[in-house]
């Protein structure tokens, strides 16, 4: 087992529809307005950018993004990612009664090299670091779309 390698997945039960849902994950940009752990997004140009991250845990990820796949239609959207991850994120939207199923997916390698060496022993507090960031996440999403 490679011990710098994640898989994640999260589903998140919203009550807007999927297209109010879509049209606020695609603003990349504003993602620290409503998810407290996403500390900063820059623009690059049109399809990339820059993320910083950090959760519970000490420490701040950064990494590059660029758009692979944009599909309003099929409720998808996927970035590569390099930097201090390496790997790919994508949400899925599917209708759910009048709401959203936002599943969230990510295959990552961790190339920060303080997380390379402790990658073993502290593997459980970076899944727990991990899990509460998309627990803010989905507070944050849910309560930006009752406003919206």
């Amino acid at each position: 087992m490679d011990w710098c390698r994640y898989r994640f997945r999260s589903v998140w039960d919203l009550t807007a529809g999927p297209a109010a849902v879509y049209e606020v994950l695609e603003r990349a940009e504003e993602y620290p307005r409503w998810w407290p752990q996403v500390r900063e997004v820059t623009a690059l140009d049109e399809i990339t950018g820059t993320a910083r991250f950090r959760s519970f845990l000490p420490y701040e990820l950064l990494v590059t993004a660029r758009a692979q796949r944009l599909d309003p239609a099929a409720g998808v959207l996927e970035v590569g990612m390099a930097g201090d991850l390496k790997g790919w994120a994508r949400w899925t939207l599917t209708a759910r009664g009048s709401g959203t199923r936002a599943l969230y997916e990510q295959e990552v390698e961790v190339c920060k090299p303080l997380m390379r060496r402790l990658a073993l022993p502290c593997r459980p507090v970076f899944r727990a670091n991990h899990a509460a960031m998309m627990r803010g996440g989905r507070r944050g999403l849910a309560a930006y779309l009752g406003g919206v």
